[in-house]
């Protein structure tokens, strides 16, 4: 190669000699052509008066030395920008070099060739005039600037002293090197002698040799030397830092290597040794505490001595790799900005407030306390509501690493702490697995769809849950398959949840239960515009060019396609609506599409929902119910006939044994009030009642029917009808009196969704209502009721109509009458 340090050249020290001898020598009488071939260097920069020998081995190179030597053996030593580049272009040379000559040659068997060259002046390429078979180029000379003083001098001496505690601390660089330097009073040639001696990076060197400046090159000579020496000055103290320790490892290290020795004299040596001894370095460099350490090296004793083709042995190795690979010391910084947490919950979820607040706690706590126990968040709300998403934003803001783990239909407690070693293909659990993948002992976990565990013969995950969200036993949680304690006391636990009904009673101890109900109308639209129409435009390669969504698309969509307490079906909608307008841009037209109610009903088809509430209750003895799903709020139906027949009652629709004994109740309240109720008080006599909930296939349960259940009953039989924008709520007692209910957040958005504007509820449960949001209440009216009779004064019309008659055609009269 062209232009390198020569391996075969003599040490430092044989050289030295020539080195000082060059820059005592007075080279400032030598002509330096105007025009001169370009040698280039690979990874040198050579100073003027420097003498470097350089081993030349590239054929251009090759031509280049030999035609000097045969003239005035004069060339320009320019250093490569890329020291990896075999043959470099004009660009890729440095535009500042030195004039330099060849002092000696010597040619190599193999064709290479070592030459002595001595740097001469700096000099800069102004044109090149020839490119091959090497560079030649029109050069100008770059003389030193100086500008003697007293302030000079003391930059110098104060360098020249840097540069003796230097050598001083090099042993490669001999004491003489001192003497030469101080001896020399050209302040530029000074320069040139310690810059060539310094051993410092090539960009370095080439900015000195850049540098005409003597006064800039001593400065910055300064600062490099002081840079060095600091260096020198740390490691030596951690070496003396370290001599201790190495002196109590000495015996048994040397007694090792002749072991060492031996067995290979001996053809014993152990082909193993080195995974081994990688394994141990690991162990050191693990950062465990004291019990998994002292695990992980009775491991390593039992490794050493277990042949390799045992199954053993492959047991405990790998056993030792998932103890070396754990965070046990590492760990992410929280950020604690909490207006920064803020902008990015909101960023990411719309509205949440109670979630959002109580992260924000945690953050401000986490700012006055060092090391506070993580909170265990349960977030239950309906499937589509953003449970899983707010679990990644939380770990965003905090700037945590996050991990997911998913609990349906898990039934193995062993999928939480792992299996023991005796089993064949024995793992950790689920946690031990997260922890190792998230690189810290800190990250954010969410254990999804908690309520969706199971159980079996192989045990009870969630009693094996019960260690791990506890955050009083969690900071020694032993998986089976580790057997050594773990804290997960810096872990933040995050669970969901569709309902808390399946979720054992101690395991919802340990969590703190926040609830997500369903979104209004307004909410969606919001979240709609924020997020879902721009991902779906992303998702489905359009932009806001070509597609647009009205507002009243997006509420025709909410109203006539989607009937649910999430997002997933309207985000589904809205996917395909884009989907329509991806093909028509495929198929050649690409004017912006508006979406408006027309054109959602052309894209999506007739509708799917509509308001049957006034059609339902325009006959006495049908009522408007309110019920809480796992998949939040729905309207029933309570409908109520009779005919003749022998005193009994008939529940249909697929009803739970609480709500049969609703309608009971109800019935017995009525036969008991009848007469105050205007109804004859022998009505039961010769007649059956019968009660029916449509949706006849879906099992349903519960008190909170029974105000529907008596509103219908009484419809029917005084001949009321019951208003058609009104729904209700409430468990009732034989004594007539209205019982508080749950999930009354998810039944008032059911009864909003589908258009009613009333909902009569428990008085008790009227600080339910503060969940709502302001526009829910404005826009509707609540009536709280603590008996039956008031129930039925804001339920039924006050005008009566006849009681419809069991023959068809008296039937048909009502219908057409109505």
């Amino acid at each position: 190669m062209a232009g390198t340090r020569d391996p075969k050249d003599p040490s430092v020290e044989e050289i030295q000699e020539q080195k000082f001898y060059g820059f005592e020598e007075d080279i400032s009488g030598i002509a330096i052509p105007e025009a001169l071939p370009l040698l280039p260097l690979r990874g040198v920069v050579i100073f003027p008066s420097a003498i470097v020998p350089l081993l030349i081995s590239r054929g251009s190179s090759l031509k280049l030395v030999e035609e000097c030597l045969g003239g005035e053996r004069m060339l320009a030593l320019v250093a490569q920008r890329n020291p990896e580049e075999e043959a470099p272009a004009a660009s890729g040379l440095y535009a500042r070099g030195t004039a330099g000559r060849i002092l000696k040659m010597l040619k190599y068997p193999d064709g290479s060739v070592r030459i002595l060259v001595q740097g001469l002046r700096r000099v800069e390429v102004v044109q090149f005039v020839q490119h091959e078979p090497y560079f030649r180029a029109h050069v100008r000379q770059l003389p030193d600037l100086v500008q003697p003083s007293q302030d000079l001098e003391a930059v110098q001496a104060n360098m020249v002293n840097q540069f003796a505690k230097f050598v001083s601390m090099i042993p490669y660089l001999p004491d003489e090197l001192q003497v030469v330097v101080m001896n020399i009073k050209d302040p530029a040639k000074v320069t040139d002698l310690v810059a060539s001696n310094l051993n410092i990076s090539l960009e370095e060197k080439q900015h000195l040799l850049n540098t005409t400046d003597v006064r800039s090159r001593l400065e910055k000579l300064s600062a490099i030397l002081g840079r060095e020496i600091e260096l020198l000055e740390l490691g030596h103290k951690i070496q003396s830092q370290v001599q201790t320790e190495l002196n109590k490892n000495q015996k048994e290290f040397y007694l090792r290597q002749q072991m060492k020795a031996i067995q290979k004299e001996l053809g014993e040596g152990d082909p193993r040794s080195g995974e081994l001894e990688e394994l141990r370095r690991k162990i050191e460099e693990a950062g465990m505490p004291e019990e998994p350490r002292k695990a992980a090296d009775n491991e390593m004793e039992r490794l050493k001595i277990i042949p390799p083709e045992s199954a053993e042995h492959t047991v405990v190795r790998t056993y030792l790799e998932w103890l070396v690979t754990l965070p046990w010391s590492k760990s992410t910084e929280d950020n604690l900005d909490i207006p920064h947490a803020r902008g990015v919950l909101d960023e990411d979820h719309y509205d949440l407030e109670k979630i959002k607040d109580r992260i924000l706690e945690y953050l401000a706590v986490r700012k006055l306390k060092k090391d506070p126990k993580g909170p265990i968040l349960c977030f239950v709300g309906p499937p589509g509501t953003g449970k899983t998403s707010l679990g990644r934003s939380i770990a965003k803001a905090m700037g945590r690493k996050f991990q997911r783990i998913s609990l349906g239909g898990v039934r193995d407690e062993a999928e939480i702490r792992g299996h023991r070693r005796t089993y064949i293909g024995a793992l950790p659990g689920r946690v031990v697995q997260a922890i190792r993948n998230a690189g810290s002992n800190n990250p954010l976990f969410m254990f999804d769809e908690i309520d969706k565990l199971g159980m079996d013969f192989r045990g009870d995950p969630s009693s094996a849950l019960l260690e791990v969200l506890d955050p009083e036993q969690n900071s020694t949680f032993v998986d089976h398959y580790l057997d050594v304690p773990f804290d997960l006391s810096r872990v933040m636990f995050i669970t969901t949840a569709n309902y808390l009904e399946p979720v054992p009673p101690a395991l919802r101890d340990r969590m703190e239960v926040i609830e997500l109900a369903g979104y209004t109308e307004e909410e969606k639209l919001e979240i709609a515009r924020r997020h879902l129409i721009p991902k779906q435009q992303t998702e489905n390669g359009l932009t806001a060019e070509n597609v647009e969504l009205a507002t009243e698309a997006v509420q025709e969509i909410i109203r006539s396609y989607t009937r649910e307490a999430g997002l997933r079906n309207l985000e589904r909608e809205i996917g395909r609506v884009c989907r329509k307008v991806a093909r028509r841009v495929t198929e050649g037209n690409t004017d912006r599409v508006v979406v408006d109610a027309a054109k959602v009903h052309e894209f999506l088809g007739p509708e799917k929902f509509f308001s049957e509430i006034a059609e339902r209750v325009q006959e006495p003895g049908v009522a408007t119910g309110l019920a809480w799903t796992p998949n939040g709020g729905e309207i029933l139906f309570i409908e109520a006939t009779r005919m003749a027949g022998k005193k009994s009652l008939t529940l249909t629709g697929h009803l739970g044994d609480v709500m049969k004994e609703s309608a009971q109740a109800a019935l017995s309240f009525i036969r008991s009030r009848a007469e105050k109720l205007g109804i004859a008080a022998d009505f039961f006599e010769s007649a059956d009642l019968h009660v029916h909930v449509p949706a006849g296939a879906i099992p349903k349960d519960g008190p909170s029917a029974g105000v529907a259940m008596a509103v219908a009953l009484v419809s029917l039989l005084a001949g009321r009808i019951v208003r058609h924008d009104l729904a209700m709520t409430g468990e009732i007692t034989l004594r007539g009196k209205v019982l508080p209910v749950g999930g009354i957040k998810e039944k008032v958005l059911a009864a909003k969704r589908a258009g009613i504007s009333t909902v009569i509820l428990p008085k008790r449960n009227a600080k339910d209502l503060e969940e709502l949001s302001s526009n829910v209440r404005q826009e509707m009216t609540f009536f709280f009721v603590e008996t039956i009779d008031e129930a039925l004064g804001h339920a039924l019309e006050p005008k009566k109509v006849e009681a419809p008659r069991e023959e068809p055609a008296a039937v048909e009269r009502k219908r057409a009458a109505v």
